[in-house]
């Protein structure tokens, strides 16, 4: 497993190439001024800079865990770059991202992961199980597994749809504790047999210290909940959300194991 603390790079976009319009938050592939393509997350799409804090939290954790993991970057937008965009709908969305965004690097030549006929060990797919449990990710359906095979190796992409507690954070105290009852959907369920021993396993991984880590990594520009008087008080409850989950990681566990059940 990979124990090194991430460490996310800036860069500035340079060239917007095409939109992906899959879903409602026309994310974008473009070339930075480093040379590489990313797929570009706005924080002036559909559910603002939320999707941007669940990739960057989701993403982090999961590169903590072991999985494969697009390199997550973050992206300058300069004010004058969409002035010359004819799409008027993208001409907006760039408007509305000025400033710090998100992106991750992009897989070329990757192809959308096919459980019909790529092979998941029960092991990986366990670990996987358990890391959208933890998340409450909605969005690892078989209609939309949200995974790729690149260079016959499977990674994880998009956790923008994860922490959804934080769309009504002042209940986050009950939903940290609360069975996430959508995993009856995940693609990977039928196969996570090994859920217990991943749990003792990644639980370790994820310190307080970790997590501590992982939510200062947010910006302020995205910390935009007026309820709190201050961004550090509304990271933290980022982290108190997290730490509750890992310490009642039992009730995620349970949840997954008897919706499997119904399975076999």
């Amino acid at each position: 497993m990979i124990n090194t603390l991430p460490e996310l790079r800036t860069v500035n976009v340079t060239r917007y190439v095409t939109p992906l319009r899959e879903g409602g938050s026309l994310p974008a592939i473009a070339e930075a001024d480093d040379g590489f393509l990313y797929v570009l997350k706005f924080r002036g799409a559909g559910q603002g800079p939320k999707a941007l804090i669940a990739e960057l939290i989701g993403g982090e954790i999961a590169r903590k865990l072991g999985f494969k993991i697009p390199e997550l970057v973050f992206v300058n937008l300069d004010e004058a770059f969409g002035r010359t965009e004819p799409d008027e709908e993208i001409q907006d969305l760039l408007k509305f991202s000025v400033g710090l965004n998100l992106a991750l690097h992009y897989l070329s030549g990757a192809i959308t992961f096919d459980p019909t006929v790529t092979f998941v060990e029960p092991k990986l797919a366990s670990q996987i199980v358990w890391l959208d449990a933890l998340l409450t990710n909605v969005d690892r359906t078989a209609r939309n597994t949200n995974m790729l095979m690149w260079h016959k190796e499977l990674w994880l992409i998009d956790h923008g749809a994860a922490l959804y507690f934080h769309h009504s954070m002042e209940k986050w105290e009950e939903q940290a504790v609360r069975p996430f009852v959508q995993i009856k959907d995940h693609v990977l369920l039928r196969k996570a047999a090994e859920l217990e021993a991943v749990d003792e396993e990644f639980k370790v991984l994820l310190t307080p210290d970790f997590i501590q880590f992982v939510v200062d990594l947010i910006p302020d520009a995205w910390l935009t909940d007026r309820s709190f008087e201050t961004e550090d008080e509304q990271r933290q409850i980022y982290a108190q959300f997290l730490n509750t989950r890992l310490e009642n990681s039992n009730i995620f566990v349970k949840e997954a194991q008897n919706a499997r059940s119904s399975l076999i």
